[in-house]
C-alpha cells in the first residue's frame, strides 16, 4: 500500500459485523483491505473509508482463497486480521444440500485456517499483530437443523484457543480471539428467513456493540469473548449441565423456524 501505516484485513466486510469492524479499525488509524463477494457493496464501503482496498473474493473457492493468502503474505505492514466471512443454513443435515454443507466448512474452517496461517507468517517475524476469528454462541451448542454451523463454529473456538496457548508457549505478543456473539442485528438472520419476532428483544445485540466488546476484550488479551451478560451466563450455565439435559433442551428449544 506504499505506506508505513498498519494494515487490517477484514473478510465478510460488505455488511454486518465485518463492516462495523472495518469502520472501527479505520477510525483507529489502520489502512484497510476489505474482502467480500459483493463488489458493489464492497466498493461503496471502500470509497467511504478513504484509501481502503476492495478485494472481491469468494473464500469458499480455492483460487480466490489463494489470491487473498498471497495478498496477506505480500503485505509487510499487516497487523490485524478479522476472519468474519460466514453464513448459516437451516434444515436437517441429510436433507440440506451437500454443496451448502461443503461450502460452509470451506468458508468457516479452511479459509480461517489458511488466512490465519498466512497472517502469522507476516506477524510473527515482527512480533506484532492481532487476529479475531468470528465464531458464535452456537459453537457451544448442539442444535438440530444447524449441525454444520454449530460444528464449524466449535472448530473455530477450539482452533483459536489452542493457537492462543501455542503463541503463549513461545512468548509471542500476538493476540488472538474467538468472538462468539449471539443474535446480532444484521443481514445474517434475514438471509436465513428467521422471524426476529420469535426471539425476545432482550437477546438481540447490535453489530456495533458486538465489535466494540471484541476490541475491548482484545486489549485485555481475552481469547474466548461472548458479548452480552445473558449469553455469558447461558454458556456457563449450560456447560455445567449433564449431557442428556443439554440434549433435551436442544430438542425442545433448538430449532428456530423460518418465516412461512
Amino acid at each position: 500500500m506504499g505506506t508505513t501505516k498498519p494494515v487490517a484485513l477484514v473478510t465478510g466486510a460488505s455488511s454486518g459485523i465485518g463492516a462495523v469492524f472495518a469502520r472501527k479499525l479505520y477510525a483507529r488509524g489502520f489502512n484497510l483491505i476489505l474482502v467480500a463477494r459483493r463488489r458493489e457493496r464492497l466498493e461503496r464501503l471502500a470509497s467511504e473509508l478513504r484509501g481502503a482496498e476492495a478485494l472481491v473474493a469468494d473464500l469458499a473457492v480455492d483460487t480466490d482463497l489463494r489470491h487473498v493468502e498471497e495478498h496477506i503474505t505480500a503485505e509487510p505492514n499487516l497487523e490485524f486480521l478479522v476472519n468474519n466471512a460466514g453464513f448459516g443454513s437451516q434444515g436437517r443435515f441429510w436433507e440440506a444440500g451437500l454443496e451448502v454443507q461443503d461450502r460452509m466448512h470451506r468458508l468457516h474452517v479452511i479459509a480461517t485456517l489458511r488466512l490465519t496461517h498466512a497472517a502469522l507468517t507476516v506477524m510473527l517475524p515482527r512480533a506484532r499483530g492481532n487476529i479475531i476469528n468470528v465464531s458464535s454462541v452456537a459453537g457451544f451448542l448442539h442444535n438440530p437443523f444447524s449441525v454444520s454451523y454449530g460444528a464449524t463454529k466449535a472448530w473455530i473456538n477450539s482452533f483459536t484457543e489452542a493457537l492462543y496457548v501455542e503463541l503463549k508457549s513461545v512468548g509471542s505478543p500476538i493476540r488472538i480471539q474467538a468472538l462468539c456473539p449471539g443474535f446480532t442485528l444484521s443481514e445474517f438472520h434475514d438471509v436465513l428467513g428467521i422471524d426476529r419476532a420469535v426471539i425476545p428483544r432482550s437477546l438481540w445485540m447490535s453489530a456495533e456493540d458486538v465489535a466494540e466488546a471484541s476490541l475491548r476484550s482484545l486489549e485485555k488479551d481475552k481469547v474466548i469473548v461472548i458479548p452480552g451478560w445473558r449469553y455469558r451466563w447461558f454458556v456457563r450455565f449450560q456447560q455445567q449441565l449433564p449431557r442428556f439435559v443439554r440434549h433435551a433442551i436442544a430438542l425442545k428449544y433448538g430449532n428456530i423456524r423460518s418465516r412461512p
